[in-house]
């Protein structure tokens, strides 16, 4: 197999593993900031099972959650997950709501870090809470998180090549087929190259937007 050849079916892989890096991120975010507000409420039977979620996903491998997701429905529901569109489905299931939790206690620790004074000044101006939260505090948050958020991130896009316990068809994957295959090593180095480039080019992008938020420094 030809240099060209291989590099084409790794750039396969990786069109999957973007896949589930965005679907991931698209989801993980705002579920993720439910989760943090769910958590921070007064209200127990909303507060307790948000924290519960979080205990829980925080304190297990996300490799058993991926398998939990994608042989539970059929081992418990009798719903069995055959095709590559629902294997891909329960693994972005997995992903989002494990990165959910993490990024919930990263926005959580963002918006209690806000003075108290500013919510008070909001009132006084007559603000709603909602347009307070959302006009003084959201902004001040997002700068404060922006560099947990990042290593989080850089992190999800390694943590993709879990998914190869139940999709065939990520980076990894397809890196270790070939080197089974052409029984050589260096395609499996190759692959690391495309996580190190994308990680890159991640670190640049999310640095620049760090950038642009610093209006808020004191």
């Amino acid at each position: 197999m030809s240099f060209w050849q291989i590099t084409l079916q790794l750039l396969e892989g990786f069109g999957y593993t973007l896949v589930i890096f965005g679907v991931t991120l698209a989801a993980a975010i705002p579920l993720g900031l439910l989760i943090a507000l769910g958590s921070m409420s007064r209200f127990r039977p909303v507060c307790v099972p948000c924290r519960g979620l979080v205990w829980i996903i925080r304190g297990t491998p996300l490799m058993l959650q991926i398998i939990v997701f994608a042989y539970g429905p059929g081992l418990w529901l009798d719903i069995p997950i055959r095709t590559i569109q629902e294997q891909m489905l329960m693994v972005c299931i997995a992903f989002a709501i494990n990165y959910a939790c993490y990024f919930s206690e990263i926005f959580r620790g963002g918006i209690q870090s806000i003075s108290q004074g500013q919510y008070e000044a909001g009132q006084v101006l007559g603000m709603t809470g909602r347009q307070i939260f959302f006009r003084v505090v959201l902004l001040q948050v997002v700068k404060r998180i922006i560099p947990p958020i990042s290593n989080e991130i850089i992190t999800l896009v390694k943590d993709t090549a879990l998914a190869s316990v139940v999709v065939h068809l990520d980076l990894f994957t397809v890196a270790k087929q070939i080197v089974n295959r052409e029984v050589i090593l260096w395609p499996l180095f190759y692959a690391g190259l495309f996580y190190l480039l994308f990680n890159g080019l991640l670190t640049v992008l999310l640095g620049k937007l760090e950038k642009k938020l610093d209006y808020f420094k004191v």
